[in-house]
């Protein structure tokens, strides 16, 4: 079915030009906004790496205790499952605010809670006050990305949001790991154990206020929304005083923009399909950290942290890297759709073949294989929203892509607690795993295949392109 499609669906161009990875490379880094709202990207998102990395080696990887899957699971759990409950309302007001001073706010107040919890950690707090601190940080920084996400088309030609795509979170994946790496470093010049930990949140927080830095260059409505009467100088008071009912109406805009996309098979499509890899994504990986720690090197948590970093870690963003060279020219000659479809094979043929192994390379050619599938989908999935939304919905609709990509992450890590043994190994899970990918593969392709009438029409059967009209509109909101 998807090779039917691939042969169809094929080498599509921009105004009859083939572009070159190159070629857009430069035309996208040609705009100074877009330069430094990459710039924002890339130091925030280094400080995420090294966040993660403390917290991870801390709570994890620490020498006193051995993750169980239960535990690992609720980990998740308290860390990504109560933004669900703050990404909608930040939805909303990405699209009220300046998306500029949202990233910058957001960045120093991200700063604030990392030193709360790097004092949590260096005290030898566990438990819910530190999953509460943590929880504060990683619940600003969706806000931040979702933020991110929107300004995008603010700063890059329509046409080039592909390339905007695989250059800019790819790159933000990459600086993640390498802050990560990084990490390990700080972890161990400062002494290991929770001093070393709390250490490295330190440094995390640095890096959120170079963040802010560079967002403060950018000019404040640069990055949308458009402002409507109440954006006016006039209309601000207005709008000071309208911020109580926008929160009580963040139900009602949230149904709203829940028949904006349900309404629209390409983007309803495209987050379905986010939340698949991402629940398959969240057994993987709780699995990858119980093999590490309880059954490769059950007996050295630093030794254990090391390998994991190594073989898991840094292949991973290899392949998050791959993905970002590979999914702009693969889009120009076939559709994202069927790219989606095969890259969602690719991971399960890999997981199902290597994975089985049970042997630490074999890990390693799965993440990397997996995690270039992951951030493919991702690319294509998220160009597909900023072509098919609206820049008045596109805030709402990014919250529901934050929650599918920490939902079902969770949903997954939880299920598969119940069945997964304690050093990680059962090969009916991994076979599981396997399969629900190439299943959503073939699922997702038997959806999309077909161009809706009204999609049809409008674009000429070229699977996912935005609308003369809705670019139009788009700029005119």
């Amino acid at each position: 079915m998807v090779a039917g499609g691939l042969a169809v669906i094929a080498s599509n161009q921009t105004g009859g030009v083939k572009s070159s990875f190159i070629g857009d490379l430069r035309i996208v880094l040609a705009g100074s906004g877009f330069r430094r709202l990459f710039a924002t990207r890339l130091i925030s998102q280094a400080g995420d790496g090294v966040f993660t990395a403390g917290l991870g080696s801390y709570v994890f990887f620490n020498a006193t205790t051995y993750p169980d899957p239960a535990s690992g699971a609720a980990a998740f759990a308290v860390l990504y499952l109560p933004y669900s409950l703050v990404g909608p309302f930040a939805g909303v007001f990405i699209d009220r605010w300046s998306r500029r001073q949202i990233l910058v706010w957001s960045a120093l107040v991200r700063a604030a809670f990392v030193a709360l919890a790097a004092t949590l950690v260096g005290s030898g707090v566990r438990g819910l006050p530190l999953y509460a601190a943590s929880l504060l940080v990683l619940g600003v920084n969706r806000f931040f990305l979702a933020s991110l996400s929107a300004s995008l088309p603010h700063v890059v030609p329509e046409h080039q949001l592909v390339m905007a795509n695989g250059v800019s979170p790819t790159a933000g994946g990459i600086m993640s790991a390498i802050g990560g790496f990084a990490a390990l470093g700080v972890h161990v010049l400062t002494g290991g154990g929770g001093f070393g930990s709390a250490m490295t949140m330190v440094a995390a927080g640095g890096c959120y206020l170079l963040a802010a830095g560079a967002g403060a260059t950018m000019s404040r409505d640069l990055l949308g929304p458009a402002k409507g009467p109440a954006g006016t100088e006039a209309g601000r008071r207005a709008e000071f005083a309208a911020i109580g009912a926008a929160m009580a109406s963040v139900a009602s805009g949230l149904v709203a923009g829940a028949r904006y996309v349900l309404r629209r098979r390409s983007p309803t499509a495209a987050l379905a399909t986010i939340g698949a890899s991402k629940l398959l994504y969240g057994i993987l990986f709780l699995m990858a950290i119980l093999l590490y720690r309880n059954y490769f090197y059950p007996n050295s948590a630093d030794v254990a942290l090391g390998h994991f970093t190594w073989m898991v870690f840094i292949p991973g963003a290899v392949g998050y890297g791959i993905a970002g060279l590979v999914t702009p020219p693969a889009t120009a000659r076939i559709s994202k759709q069927a790219w989606i479809s095969v890259a969602l094979a690719l991971a399960g043929v890999v997981t199902g073949a290597l994975g089985s192994t049970f042997a630490q390379f074999g890990f390693l050619i799965v993440a990397l294989g997996v995690n270039f599938a992951s951030q493919s989908v991702a690319i294509s999935a998220v160009t597909i929203l900023q072509e098919d939304v609206e820049d008045n919905y596109r805030g709402r609709v990014f919250a529901f892509y934050d929650m599918m990509s920490n939902i079902p992450f969770v949903v997954g890590a939880a299920l598969s607690a119940l069945f997964m043994p304690l050093n990680g190994k059962s090969y009916p899970i991994i076979v599981g795993i396997a399969a629900g990918y190439l299943i959503a593969s073939a699922c997702y392709w038997a959806v999309v295949r077909r161009p809706s009438p009204s999609q049809a029409g409008a674009t000429g059967g070229t699977g996912g392109q935005a609308t003369p009209s809705a670019s139009a509109q788009r700029s005119n909101s």
